[in-house]
């Protein structure tokens, strides 16, 4: 069965459609993926304050090595137009990891990155599970059974949306040399 019809878009918040499951290079815009981002709170809105995925990509961005930097800053740029699901859910929804990695993969067509994701993105995807943990979850339930190590003098500031999404462009701006 087909699911893609002519209604099957969303408006982003330049108010240009696009269709999340037939992504198409020219409907992909930095500021509506920083901007949807800095207004996502990541643990399905279970945490102490508000921390939004575009933070939590800005923390990778300047986690791993200089040449993945840029993988760092855009690993979750699906989710602009997908929505985060939690960890737990993504092996449960197959359909949703078809259509995040199409999006992926015309994400980072459109900025020249390398398929697939490198490994120390992923790594460190992870190991700020332990620092987000630390500075926005509560701690008193049971452990999550994940082993590794937090990233190093990494401070959770939870920004506002608005500091998030300038961040965000800020970040991407200084990696790729687009002025946005």
């Amino acid at each position: 069965m087909n699911l893609i019809t002519n209604s099957s878009w969303i408006q982003t918040y330049s108010g240009k459609p696009f269709w999340p499951l037939e992504p198409e290079l020219g409907e992909i815009d930095i500021v509506d993926i920083a901007h949807a981002l800095s207004m996502q709170c990541r643990y399905s809105g279970h945490t102490k304050r508000f921390y939004s995925v575009a933070e939590h990509s800005i923390h990778i961005s300047n986690s791993v090595s200089p040449e993945n930097a840029l993988w760092g800053l855009l690993h979750d740029a699906s989710e602009a137009y997908l929505v985060d699901i939690p960890r737990p859910l993504k092996p449960y929804l197959p359909q949703y990891k078809e259509a995040e990695t199409r999006c992926m993969l015309a994400i980072a067509k459109m900025v020249g990155l390398a398929w697939p994701e490198p490994t120390e993105v992923k790594e460190m995807d992870t190991r700020i599970l332990f620092n987000e943990r630390a500075a926005l979850l509560s701690t008193s339930v049971r452990e999550w059974g994940l082993t590794g190590e937090p990233i190093p003098n990494l401070e959770i500031q939870a920004w506002s949306p608005r500091a998030a999404e300038v961040f965000f462009i800020d970040r991407f701006e200084k990696l790729t040399g687009w002025e946005l």
